[in-house]
């Protein structure tokens, strides 16, 4: 008996003297508004390893053994983090009381989540905006200017296209096989149900996979994470669309191991801010989990996002005089409605199961399958044998009669004669018929019979680019502590895409069948599968092109973590394989023994290694650097340079090469949060393959004639080099006030001459004549990346009063923002006569820089204003949110390209003399003056 008390004795004596070398922090965390206790809110000491989670009731214990004072950190989900100055008092049980957090109104945000800007519709959609405005959940001040003040100026985050960010749902990589990019039409309208998210910026560690050198991002879809509730929204915008209105319910957890969330959305405009860009989304979300047990859980997520709209054209500086920013040349009326003839449409369900396996308390392992399938629809009208539908071919225009009536004269002669009478009779014409004239392309398609008007052969059919993807994904993340300061984590994730794609025939327009050859050529050259020749085609039937891509991505890494007191430091690594095979369905006439069938495979094999390293000067700051190193296969899009037509692979085609370095200083304090943050990136050997109409590309002296043509351009050994500077500063002037500062300043330049190709199927009319031409390189290096500003400031100011009204303002610079160049234009090829192969005699090195010096947008300032008020009424919670972007209503462009169509010095210097080039730049411009409503119920 005495030996048992003298073992209580000393496990008391221990317990009693380990209780003097710690302090014991206690409260309890509840929701500001509804009084609820939060559970599973995260409890740490900042800079230290130190953390606990909220119960059930709300309340945490957290034992210190850190002296002297400290930051205490709350953060949770979709709430506003809270900073606690504490000071350690060991032996001692400080209480802190009932703190309350206030929830983010990022679900009222114009920007917050998704919005579908005009570039989320092109065929070359490279804005990041993982990081610069759509599913954003970083409470640092830099991002938030990004994301939903910048964002409205295109603005990239380190200048890095989206493929550079990887997107992830429950572990599972998101990005697409066939341009590396997330497919951000699959998210329109679920904003409620992804704010559950993990945030990494640029190279730092992920627990989940080795990620990119712009970011790492994981949504997280698990039903028992929601909180347990229901909430309507009611949205009102003049931007993408006119009206939303979503309704949301989760279930949480119940006794019986069953947890449920539930969305449904509607979005639509009849018109968005620019002529004839109609909208029209609906959204359906559904998480189901079961708890198994202690340690197993499943989860299915799904969900289906369809979505319509109307594209908006870029247009020259001729056409925006005429008709205004906001002209649209894609639509016109039929029957007294506008119909548009570029529509995209979305509609890819996905299915996902989720199996989470809690090894024990150290050791969690998560799998998951996914199938993703169906549609991306590009529509578009199709002609044989007839004039442009085309309101703004360049044929139309005044400025053909002012620049390019010369052409008549002579090909490239020189010669100049502006006809003013017909370029004015050209003005008027356009000035009364602006828009697509749909009844005359229903009258072009229909005869004369005998009784009355009957459909004919047509000559304009509207048909839609497909692609029909189907992508089966498996993964799994192994997440292990393997001592109390190293960790572990692993993962592997396969891909399976069979991905067709096709033209599509939607409607006859009026027309009986549509021939399906190209009228440009003659006899088995004509034909799209010589296996059924001058098939006549009708609605819902395929034609022109028909192919398989298929692919299979493999990526495997491993991180090691580790971390202590002062320091903490990571190393990661990764290895990946891709094959990629092109399947002909198709035998064309124009490549009858390259069409059919299946190609080679393409192997690529890449491997990938980073590191990174933390020093804590103190509870407040810290200091932290990364470096990546990796190679990376070029995207399916550009491994195969001629798809539609034949099974050719790029020519010199290989793995990008991807070097990246980052130093941050953090500073954190209940009153200043800053961020400043200096980076290095390098991106070489990139391929690029674009497709246009060219005039005097070829040289007749060489026998090729005619000398224009509708090529493919592919560029390879393409070098890009990003460097600058980040700086977020967020100042709590006093419990109600709030100022903000942000900015960027990036140095964004094309570092290497890339190698230009020219593919001219055309040239296949003639025997033995070869297609593919080499134009050597294209002296891009130190112009300008396009496409985002280079630098951009931001100015804030925000009060949030104690009765839950609050009300913001920012102010925004944005400068440094360049138009994207033609690269052919920048061969030597430009300088050459195609009429008799020799050097345009009038061309000088001085009017040549003039020509192709690459024009720089003008700076732009953006006022924007915001407000909310939210109350409790029956324990209910109800949320106004209002703003109002670019008060001011300036006028900007947000990019732009050039035409490649003049390609050498004559053409372009004729063109650009004149003062109004049919082929000068096309621009895209920003929103004017828009607004933002949103009513929020919380049930």
């Amino acid at each position: 008996m005495g030996k048992k008390y003298l073992v209580l004795f000393i496990i008391l004596f221990f317990q009693i003297g380990f209780a003097q070398d710690e302090t014991i922090f206690s409260g309890i965390i509840v929701d500001s508004k509804t009084q609820n206790p939060l559970e599973n809110v995260v409890i740490t000491i900042q800079n230290s390893n130190l953390t606990q989670l909220t119960k059930f009731n709300g309340k945490f214990e957290l034992h210190s053994s850190i002296a002297g004072e400290q930051l205490l950190l709350v953060h949770s989900q979709g709430y506003k983090d809270l900073l606690l100055k504490i000071k350690s008092q060991f032996g001692k049980r400080i209480y802190l009381g009932i703190l309350q957090l206030e929830e983010v109104f990022s679900d009222e945000t114009p920007a917050a989540l998704i919005t579908l800007l005009d570039s989320d519709f092109s065929e070359d959609n490279s804005t990041s905006e993982m990081t610069s405005g759509l599913l954003q959940s970083s409470k640092d001040a830099f991002m938030q200017a990004s994301a939903f003040n910048w964002g409205q100026a295109r603005f990239r985050v380190r200048g890095l296209d989206s493929e550079n960010g990887t997107m992830m749902l429950n572990g599972m990589t998101m990005n697409k096989i066939y341009d590396g990019r997330p497919q951000w039409n699959n998210w329109g309208g679920l904003n409620n149900v992804l704010r559950n998210q993990e945030f990494s910026v640029g190279t730092a560690a992920s627990n989940y996979t080795f990620g990119g050198i712009l970011g790492t991002q994981q949504i997280f879809t698990r039903a028992s994470l929601y909180r347990k509730g229901a909430s309507l929204n009611f949205s009102g915008s003049n931007t993408t669309y006119s009206w939303r209105a979503i309704g949301t319910y989760a279930s949480g957890m119940n006794a019986s191991g069953w947890a449920y969330t539930i969305s449904a959305g509607k979005r639509w405009a009849e018109e968005g801010y620019f002529e004839g860009t109609n909208f029209n989304a609906d959204s359906f979300f559904l998480s189901v989990e079961k708890k198994l047990n202690d340690k197993h859980s499943l989860n299915f997520t799904g969900f289906y996002t369809p979505n319509s709209r109307g594209k908006n054209s870029a247009n020259t500086n001729e056409v925006v005089d005429l008709m205004g920013e906001k002209y649209n040349s894609y639509w016109g009326f039929q029957n007294g409605k506008k119909r548009n003839a570029k529509v995209k449409n979305v509609e890819e369900p996905l299915l996902m199961l989720n199996h989470y396996f809690k090894i024990d308390d150290k050791t969690n392992l998560n799998s998951g399958i996914m199938y993703q399938f169906g549609k991306v629809g590009n529509s578009n009208i199709d002609y044989q044998n007839a004039d442009s539908p085309d309101p703004v071919y360049y044929r139309k225009m005044p400025s053909y009669f002012s620049s390019l009536y010369a052409k008549d004269k002579g090909e490239f002669s020189g010669e100049f004669t502006p006809d003013y009478e017909n370029a004015e009779k050209n003005r008027i014409s356009f000035l009364a018929n602006p828009q697509i004239n749909w009844n005359e392309m229903y009258f072009a398609n229909q005869k004369l019979g005998q009784n009355g008007f009957e459909p004919s052969k047509s000559h304009y059919v509207l048909y839609e680019d497909r692609t029909d993807d189907r992508t089966f994904a498996v993964n799994s993340n192994l997440n292990t502590e393997i001592t109390p300061n190293i960790s572990f984590d692993g993962g592997f994730t396969f891909k399976k895409l069979i991905s067709h794609n096709f033209q599509y025939l939607l409607d006859l327009l009026g027309g009986e069948y549509f021939e399906d050859i190209d009228p440009f050529y003659k006899g088995n050259l004509s034909q799209s599968d010589l296996q059924n020749p001058n098939r006549q085609v009708k609605k819902g039937d395929i034609y022109g092109y028909n192919y398989d891509l298929l692919a299979n991505t493999l990526d495997v890494f491993t991180q090691f973590k580790f971390t202590y007191n002062k320091t903490e430091f990571f190393l990661a690594q990764s290895y990946s394989q891709s094959n990629y095979q092109r399947e002909g369905l198709y035998q064309n006439g124009l490549y009858a023994t390259t069409s059919l069938g299946k190609s080679d495979k393409v192997n690529f094999e890449n491997f990938g290694f980073k590191g990174g390293f933390t020093y804590k000067i103190s509870g407040k700051q810290l200091l932290f650097f990364n470096l990546a190193h990796l190679t990376r296969a070029p995207s399916l899009r550009n491994t195969f340079s001629n798809s539609r037509l034949n099974n050719a692979v790029v020519d010199g085609i290989e793995s990008e090469n991807i070097s990246s370095a980052e130093a941050n200083y953090v500073y954190r304090s209940p009153k200043l949060k800053l961020r400043f943050t200096a980076y290095y990136t390098l991106i070489k050997n990139t391929s690029k393959t674009s497709y246009f109409y060219a005039e005097g590309i070829f040289d007749k002296g060489g026998g090729y004639d005619p000398t224009d043509a509708f090529v493919s351009q592919t560029l390879t050994k393409l070098d890009k080099k990003n460097t600058g500077l980040e700086l977020g500063f967020e100042y709590q002037v006093s419990s109600t006030v709030k100022t903000t500062f942000s900015a960027a300043f990036g140095n964004y330049i094309y570092s290497s001459n890339p190698n230009v190709t020219i593919t001219n199927d055309a040239n296949r009319a003639k025997d033995g004549a070869k297609t593919t031409f080499d134009f050597g390189p294209a002296y891009l290096k130190n112009y300008k990346q396009p496409g985002t500003p280079q630098q951009a400031y931001s100015f804030g100011l925000e009060y949030r009063d104690p009765k839950f009204w609050w009300l913001g303002a920012n102010i925004n610079y944005l400068a440094e923002s360049y138009i994207d160049v033609s690269p052919i234009s920048r061969t030597s090829q430009f300088y050459i006569n195609p009429a008799n192969g020799f050097p345009f005699p009038e061309a000088t090195f001085e009017r040549g820089n003039e020509l192709l010096k690459q024009e720089k947008f003008d700076p732009i300032m953006l006022l924007n204003i915001s407000g909310g008020k939210s109350w409790r009424i029956h324990r209910k919670y109800v949320g106004l949110f209002a703003s109002v972007n670019n008060l001011t209503n300036l006028l900007y462009k947000t990019g732009g390209f050039e035409q490649a169509r003049n390609a050498n010095f004559r053409a372009l210097n004729q063109d650009v003399s004149s003062g109004t080039p049919s082929f000068g730049s096309k621009y895209y411009y920003g929103y004017g003056r828009t607004y933002f409503l949103n009513l929020t119920i919380g049930l």
